[in-house]
């Protein structure tokens, strides 16, 4: 059969077909080590965080201690926020390993090491066409490191949070509904992959609710309107899907509703007259937050400007190339989906008439599905309630558009293999243009900042705390990153060692990287952006450590257990979030003065609930009566002048701008 028999017709029924090619042990080395350096290496530092990372998993504690997997409770109190998954997974892992904060974290790790996986495999689906001929796995490659070494991924998995797992069940449902459509061009059954995508949809609500519904079924609309394919949802298995969808995530919310009914609210609060899981989750938790009118309103709402500027920093350095990704990615949906035939420009470039055919649908494939994945997420949170962390599942989309420029890049015309000399395509001059106009500079500039840093900082005197030498910003702590803006120039003498390290691996990542890419050997500039990455995300892992005491409690929660004996009273000086860490490591409930807003408030008005709150009258009876107290402040000196004339008040230990004060 000759060139010239190939038909359109053959080329759309099989051109994106998944490619054959299986995972390359090199690869799966590379993505492994980078996982065990970045996630392992982090899993046993630092302590739990106070805030929402010490409260998961002490709601996972608490239902494994409860045998109670149903409701989740904090401190005792019913807390309806989020579905289970998260909790099961912690719970689990505890059951297994002991309760210990590194066995809480391993399943969040274990998640990041599968949606590396799944963005490796999708990779190869996508881009295997448009890779070196002996790479094809290099699209796949490239996007599983950007993940593993970019800034937001890494960050927001130092703590115990959800939205890592949601951009892995998005990666898999959309990679289990491009091999659907795939088996119906083939006149398949699609029955498999539709189970999958019902169940990895099913794991997403259990996850983060709602939007595990919202996302995937989105995609799978907006892809078969735009690819005039809206027929084929009749040949997708949607009755057999939607039943192991609902046998899969159905049982705990009707669970869930049956075992918390609404119940009689307080007057005066906001609340309906009556209301309880069903109100609480389904509609104030989804509805009302989507519309930013969530109670209670404890949580911050990223401008649009800034929640946009942020998604060039999660993804940083990779992001140096997602200007020239995005490009190719319009350019490749203009096309037509079936390129026309071509001869002997196609034989200089390296590959045959069919296979710039397949490339041609493939690219187009690629295009609109990463596009739309990540327009999909980024649009709905612009225009609802947003955080800063709220980019996450729509990253891998990114770092894939950004893989597979990169994997475009790397390709060595047939021409150069024969001796000729053939100049560099358009996707490798865009590559260059980046590194020159973006990663170069960047790196370059990162290393003069953080060497003066470090070179000008002064060594912190002995005994100096590091949060005598930090700014407060209250107002910026109900944004998860809220603490680093508490950071001085005179605190620097804490991070020298830090600082240096990235200062190093910056002059690697910019200028290294770029002048390996100008010789051509742009595998190696790419793996040398990662490592250095790698080392960059290492450093400031040390520096959270450092950090830790402005952040944690886990040293308070430690000295308070070698004195307390049974009997003794552990209370903080505010919300819960304020010492939530102390729950977890002296494994005692505590108590809350003029604690009850946030987290525990609406579960508190179940009658069932423990009388956790205390205010500054009740406080002050505990002072002075017979037991052992223990109080958490921030405010040590204006609690020693509330207290001193119920009883003594000794300063038992100071961490990171918290006092552990006691009456005995």
């Amino acid at each position: 059969m000759t060139e010239s028999t190939f038909t359109h017709a053959s080329v759309s029924t099989s051109s994106t077909r998944a490619p054959r090619k299986r995972w390359s042990p090199n690869s799966v080395g590379l993505i492994v080590v980078a996982w065990l350096v970045l996630q392992i290496g982090g899993l046993f530092t630092p302590g739990l965080l106070d805030d929402v990372d010490s409260v998961y998993i002490q709601i996972a504690r608490e239902m494994l201690q409860r045998h109670d997997f149903i409701t989740p409770t904090i401190d005792g109190i019913r807390f309806f926020d989020k579905p289970p998954l998260m909790y099961w997974m912690a719970a689990g892992s505890m059951h297994l390993f002991g309760p210990h904060d590194w066995a809480a974290r391993l399943p969040l790790a274990l998640g990041v090491l599968a949606l590396l996986f799944a963005v490796y495999a999708l990779g190869i689906r996508l881009f295997s066409t448009v890779s070196p001929l002996e790479a094809p796995d290099r699209g796949g490659l490239y996007g599983a490191l950007a993940m593993a070494t970019s800034i937001g991924p890494y960050l927001y998995t130092r703590f115990y949070i959800p939205d890592i797992l949601i951009a892995l069940w998005m990666t898999l449902s959309v990679h289990l509904f491009l091999i659907a459509l795939d088996r119906l061009r083939e006149d398949r059954s699609a029955l498999l992959p539709s189970l999958g995508f019902a169940a990895v949809m099913a794991l997403d609500v259990l996850t983060k609710g709602l939007i595990g519904i919202v996302f995937p079924i989105g995609f799978v609309l907006f892809y078969l309107f735009f690819t005039r394919q809206l027929k084929l949802l009749l040949k997708l298995q949607i009755p057999a899907a939607t039943g192991l969808f609902l046998l899969l995530a159905a049982p705990w919310h009707i669970l869930a509703a049956l075992r918390n009914p609404a119940i009689s609210m307080p007057a005066g609060v906001g609340l309906p007259a009556r209301a309880g899981w069903a109100w609480f989750y389904l509609y104030n938790e989804h509805i009302a937050r989507f519309m930013g009118k969530r109670i209670p309103h404890d949580y911050g709402n990223v401008p649009r400007p800034i929640f946009w500027l942020l998604l060039v920093l999660w993804l940083l350095p990779w992001s140096a190339f997602l200007l020239g990704s995005l490009k190719n990615a319009f350019r490749d949906l203009r096309q037509p989906r079936e390129a026309p035939l071509r001869f002997d420009s196609d034989i200089a470039a390296g590959y045959d008439t069919l296979t710039a055919l397949q490339s041609s649908a493939r690219s187009h494939e690629a295009a609109l599905s990463l596009l739309l994945w990540a327009g999909i997420i980024l649009g709905f949170f612009t225009v609802s309630s947003r955080q800063e962390y709220y980019h996450l599942p729509a990253l891998p989309a990114l770092a894939l558009l950004v893989g597979g420029m990169l994997a475009a890049a790397d390709r060595r015309p047939l021409s150069a293999s024969i001796g000729v000399t053939a100049p560099i395509n358009q996707t490798q001059r865009q590559a260059l243009q980046a590194s020159f106009w973006g990663l170069a500079p960047f790196g370059a500039l990162l290393f003069v900042v953080c060497a003066y840093l470090a070179a000008t900082a002064h060594t912190p005197a002995t005994g100096v705390d590091l949060n005598s030498l930090l700014s407060t910003n209250p107002a910026l702590y109900n944004l998860s990153l809220g603490h680093v803006f508490d950071l001085t120039s005179n605190a620097m003498g804490f991070f020298r060692g830090p600082l240096w390290t990235v200062a190093l691996c910056m002059l690697a990542l910019g200028p290294g990287s770029h002048l390996l890419r100008r010789k051509g050997r742009t595998f190696a500039a790419n793996l040398v952006v990662a490592l250095s990455m790698a080392g960059v995300l290492l450093a400031a892992h040390e520096g959270l450590v450092r950090f830790y005491p402005i952040l944690g409690s886990k040293n308070l929660a430690l000295a308070i257990d070698t004195a307390r004996k049974p009997g003794d009273l552990i209370l903080i000086d505010g919300e819960l979030t304020a010492g939530s860490t102390l729950l977890f490591y002296t494994d005692q409930p505590v108590l809350l003065v003029n604690g009850h807003v946030n987290g525990p408030w609406f579960g508190s008005f179940w009658p069932d609930a423990p009388p956790i709150f205390e205010d500054e009258a009740s406080l002050r009876q505990l002072w002075g009566g017979s037991q052992r107290v223990f109080l958490l402040t921030y405010n040590p000196r204006q609690r020693e002048q509330d207290l001193s004339s119920h009883g003594k008040v000794i300063d038992f230990a100071d961490s990171g701008g918290k006092t552990i004060l006691t009456n005995r």
